[in-house]
């Protein structure tokens, strides 16, 4: 499987976003369009962005009973994106729906991948907010498992955890990774986080960069910048 890298296009407005892939004149980067993107231009921002050329993560985080999500995800996969996503928590119960209701009548999909838990969330947090007194670790690797026994195609995971994803569920379970900065980056609001080059090194399959690229002086350097390093 290739690698790539994914720009998280976290922008209030379609003008806004349309501006920033204007720069890229060569490229076609992955591109992952979030709540704040989807909420504020609607699905129609989908279909302009895939009809540019470019590959998309639809990153709504979808959560709730089975056949809800079974139903939202049939609206979805008329989008023609790339991969989409859910929260793990959700159960086995509601992957499997959602894997049901992704699937077109002729069999294909985008790729469905799980959110284990969010870069934001340390263990201190996880235990005081969330009562779950298990280990960070060891609830992410059970959430993992519990989506590739789902049918999931992956998971969305610390590139601190996608080498212990990769042991745990096997090498073609692919593990979606924020949280990458730059060595000579700011960290912003993540705690488990990493560099390209180190995801690179301990298995990551695609990393998703926001900030680093989106906010930088050239977004079009710092992207490439980003490829060299975990693309090679």
């Amino acid at each position: 499987m290739g690698k790539d890298v994914i720009i998280a296009c976290d922008f209030a407005s379609k003008a806004d976003v349309m501006s920033f892939l204007d720069k890229f004149t060569e490229e076609k980067p992955y591109v992952k369009i979030g709540m704040e993107l989807f909420y504020a231009a609607g699905p129609e921002i989908v279909r302009e962005i895939k009809a540019r050329g470019h590959k998309i993560f639809l990153d709504l985080k979808l959560c709730d009973i089975p056949n809800t999500v079974k139903k939202s995800m049939s609206v979805l996969s008329e989008l023609d994106v790339d991969m989409t996503n859910l929260h793990a928590f959700g159960t086995k119960a509601m992957m499997e729906a959602a894997i049901e209701g992704l699937t077109r009548p002729d069999g294909t999909r985008p790729m469905l991948i799980a959110v284990t838990q969010l870069t934001s969330t340390s263990e201190e947090r996880m235990k005081n907010d969330l009562l779950i007194n298990e280990s960070l670790d060891k609830v992410v690797m059970h959430y993992a498992k519990n989506a590739m026994e789902s049918g999931l195609d992956g998971v969305v995971c610390s590139p601190l955890e996608a080498g212990k994803v990769h042991e745990t569920c096997g090498e073609k379970f692919i593990t979606v990774t924020p949280g990458v900065r730059f060595a000579d980056g700011d960290v912003g609001d993540q705690v488990r986080i990493t560099t390209p080059a180190k995801a690179k090194e301990i298995g990551s399959d695609y990393i998703v960069v926001g900030r680093p690229i989106t906010q930088a002086e050239d977004p079009v350097a710092a992207y490439r910048r980003c490829v060299a390093e975990f693309v090679g």
